[in-house]
């Protein structure tokens, strides 16, 4: 008898009472269909993590999980944002299946491409990543500043895919090789790159949310980018020691300019401008630098420290 792939999928939730029973519904139409296709094996399961919803959250997957034996639960014990809930998860399956699909709890990364995930996988791919098609989806700003952020990762020598999220497949094995980065700062677009294995690509289309709002504000997303940015590249760094220099010989520029005017001619006629525009502007580049260097010392900090990344109140499997 042959054996077909055991599968996880993994769903991070915050604040996701209003979408999760409808989304087990639709997982759970998709592994049905995949496990009378013969392509997974049965007893393939969806763990949903609550990073410390303040909602009803974690209630609902309580019901789910006591109502049905293919859905499992994991608690954290507070809010640790969405990369430490994709960890737990990928912590929580790892060696209990022989591959896991990461996607969010609004199915707005289109639940029917799993298919595909798996006939990848089935290939002999270990990492199949989705990349949305476009970013019609989202709103300008939105928009501008997800392809700026990618333009400066890849200029900053970050190997990292364009328009791909969390929305992937690893096998058991690349899990279990992710896992062994201990690293606080998780930025998992850019760690996944990092272990090699063969990979390929599942192009969707992103969809509407069916209920509720996104949890993942603008905030949450810039500070998403600063850890891609700052755990990949010491690109800003360079940038400082680039733009000292640059100030440096403009400095050097300007000294031979007044000492050229104080020698050789009687126009010295000294004026505010003069003096505080470049003590603001030097002040500001200080300021912004130490900001920079402040960024990743306190990284440096958090390492060091090395505290638990999430904790765990509560699990149903």
């Amino acid at each position: 008898m042959k054996n077909y792939p055991k599968v996880a999928l993994i769903v991070p939730c915050y604040n996701e009472e209003e979408v999760l029973t409808r989304t087990m519904e639709k997982l759970t139409i998709v592994l049905n269909s995949l496990i009378d296709s013969h392509k997974i094996s049965l007893d393939s399961y969806i763990v949903f993590i609550d990073d410390g919803s303040k909602d009803k959250t974690w209630q609902v997957i309580d019901r789910l999980s006591e109502k049905y034996e293919h859905i499992k639960g994991l608690k954290l014990a507070k809010n640790s944002g969405h990369q430490n809930a994709l960890l737990a998860g990928m912590e929580f399956v790892v060696d209990k299946c022989d591959c896991l699909i990461s996607l969010d709890a609004d199915l707005q990364q289109d639940e029917n491409s799993i298919g595909k995930f798996i006939d990848k996988y089935l290939g002999n791919n270990e990492i199949v990543l989705g990349i949305r098609n476009d970013r019609e989806a989202d709103g300008l700003f939105k928009k501008i500043t997800a392809l700026g952020f990618y333009k400066f990762m890849n200029i900053a020598g970050v190997d990292i895919i364009k328009n791909h999220a969390d929305y992937r497949l690893l096998s058991n094995r690349v899990n279990k090789e992710l896992l062994n980065f201990k690293e606080v700062n998780l930025f998992l677009r850019g760690l996944v790159t990092l272990v090699g294995f063969k990979t390929d690509y599942v192009y969707f289309n992103v969809k509407d949310r069916f209920a509720g709002e996104s949890k993942y504000t603008s905030l949450k997303m810039l500070g998403l980018a600063l850890d891609g940015i700052t755990s990949f590249s010491v690109a800003p760094l360079r940038l400082i020691t680039f733009f000292g220099f640059i100030v440096f010989i403009f400095s050097i520029i300007m000294s031979g300019y007044i000492f050229g005017v104080v020698i050789f001619t009687d126009q010295v006629a000294p004026g505010w401008a003069s003096t505080v525009l470049p003590v603001y502007f030097i002040g500001g580049v200080q300021i912004l630098s130490i900001g920079i260097v402040g960024e990743y010392i306190g990284k440096i900090y958090k390492e060091v420290k090395k505290r638990p990344r999430y904790l765990i109140e509560e699990i149903k499997d």
